[in-house]
């Protein structure tokens, strides 16, 4: 089964971890993520830009609308995600047990649906 692990950074966090804290937790998590990439489990990894750099559009009787930044005030926002391979739920959330950044925010973990059995649902 195919999971998306989902990272949340909360930046007041981040910013309160002693100096040094945060590059180091990410060297760690850099060789971890090539760890699991080598051994299959690690399918597609990428960290986002920020909010601030984000567009949010909307689409409302016809019209579209384009808003710049984040869409709305969250303490927490997506960071980036892993693609992971893993045999249950109970697999998936130790290996994001794995991950520091739930000191940091918090991780998600949500099953992928098999695109194939959605097209078939609806005879695409």
């Amino acid at each position: 089964m195919k999971f998306l692990v989902s990272i949340y950074n909360d930046d007041s966090l981040i910013e309160a971890l002693p100096p040094g804290e945060y590059e180091t937790m990410m060297r760690g998590c850099l060789a971890h993520a090539d760890q699991l990439h080598a051994d299959g489990v690690l399918l597609d990894s990428q960290m986002l830009a920020p909010p601030a750099k984000a567009v949010s559009l909307r689409t409302r009787g016809g019209r579209t609308t384009f808003l710049d930044g984040p869409f709305a005030e969250a303490k927490e926002y997506l960071g980036g995600f892993n693609l992971i391979e893993a045999a249950d739920m109970d697999e998936a959330l130790r290996i994001a047990q794995e991950f520091p950044w739930s000191r940091t925010g918090r991780i998600e973990v949500r099953p992928v649906m098999d695109f194939a059995d959605v097209r078939r649902a609806f005879a695409a």
